[in-house]
């Protein structure tokens, strides 16, 4: 186990979330006739939202730090071997029943399922001895919806971060996802699930908790915004992807860190949400989870261009 240095203080740590997806390629996501289909390779990816957003917040210039549990097996070093090589200053301690892992079928659409093993044990904790020194260092703390997390919000807010949590595909009944939902200062989330409902579920986080601002993505439908004291949410379009959508895997990661990484240098909500999606759209272009991430000038540069395609598309026809 590393251990807590003096180094620099952190921009973003991210508190838990790390995992290995096993991606399978199929036709379709549906269990085809018979016992046996044949596909692509199958691989294995450092992968897990507090994955995307450590690496995608490294990606982007931010002093980042990630900590969690991990195992001590194969998938606990691939993990660490993709660490070393990306420079991410990651600490962690003994998962003691080994490393989180997905089964992700990719469709030839790069729409994707997932089977997650979720096989922490559900006492597990991570011990304020270990994550406070972290926090305390931290100017930003992103929560992943990992229940051995929730001990940080009440440090983090008791020392006066700003926390953020993406409670992905939550259906807004789950009982589970409510100290993230009420916990965090900025909430995303994934319309997947809760459909037209997502205004009601949006206005329930706010009400309930101490969020500023709540995100809904909606893959090729856009983005929902909500403020505290607005009165509905407001609807962004979604971007263009660049180039050919191959696997979906890891674009609500990349949607969030780019939204923060905006949102942390001032900018407007507009630009905040702009960002995000070129990002989101971006991830969407490379196979596996978080195996391509935009940095910073590439971010601004595909920004400039989806900018300049909307004031074109907007401009009155001669």
């Amino acid at each position: 186990m590393a251990t807590a240095d003096v180094s620099p203080a952190y921009d973003v740590l991210v508190v838990g979330g790390a995992g290995v997806d096993t991606i399978v390629l199929v036709d379709e996501l549906a269990v085809p006739a018979g016992d046996f289909a044949a596909v692509p390779p199958i691989r294995d990816y450092p992968a897990h939202t507090g994955n995307g957003v450590a690496l995608g917040f490294r990606a982007l210039g931010l002093a980042t730090g990630f900590i969690d549990f991990l195992g001590d097996d194969p998938q606990g070093r691939l993990i660490l071997e993709r660490y070393a090589a990306a420079g991410l200053d990651f600490h962690h301690l003994p998962a003691p029943a080994g490393t989180p892992r997905s089964v992700n079928l990719v469709d030839r659409q790069g729409r994707r399922f997932s089977f997650y093993d979720g096989r922490h044990p559900r006492d597990l904790r991570l011990p304020r001895d270990f994550y406070l020194p972290f926090v305390e260092r931290a100017r930003h703390v992103h929560i992943s919806r990992s229940p051995h997390a929730e001990p940080v919000f009440a440090d983090a807010i008791r020392l006066g971060r700003t926390v953020s949590t993406d409670l992905h595909a939550w259906d807004g009944e789950d009982a589970s996802a409510l100290p993230w939902a009420y916990g965090a200062d900025l909430v995303f989330l994934s319309a997947a699930t809760v459909g037209e409902r997502i205004p009601g579920v949006m206005r329930q986080i706010l009400d309930g908790g101490r969020a500023a601002l709540v995100v809904a993505t909606d893959g090729a439908a856009g983005c929902h915004v909500l403020e505290r004291g607005g009165t509905a949410p407001r609807h962004f379009p979604a971007v263009a992807p660049e180039r050919p959508v191959v696997d979906s895997n890891g674009a609500g990661d990349a949607f969030l860190t780019a939204f923060l990484h905006a949102r942390f240098a001032g900018a407007a909500l507009e630009d905040c949400v702009l960002a995000g999606s070129v990002s989101g759209a971006f991830a969407c272009g490379s196979p596996g989870t978080h195996e391509q991430l935009i940095d910073a000038p590439a971010l601004a540069a595909a920004v400039a261009r989806a900018a300049a395609g909307r004031r074109e598309a907007a401009a009155p026809v001669a």
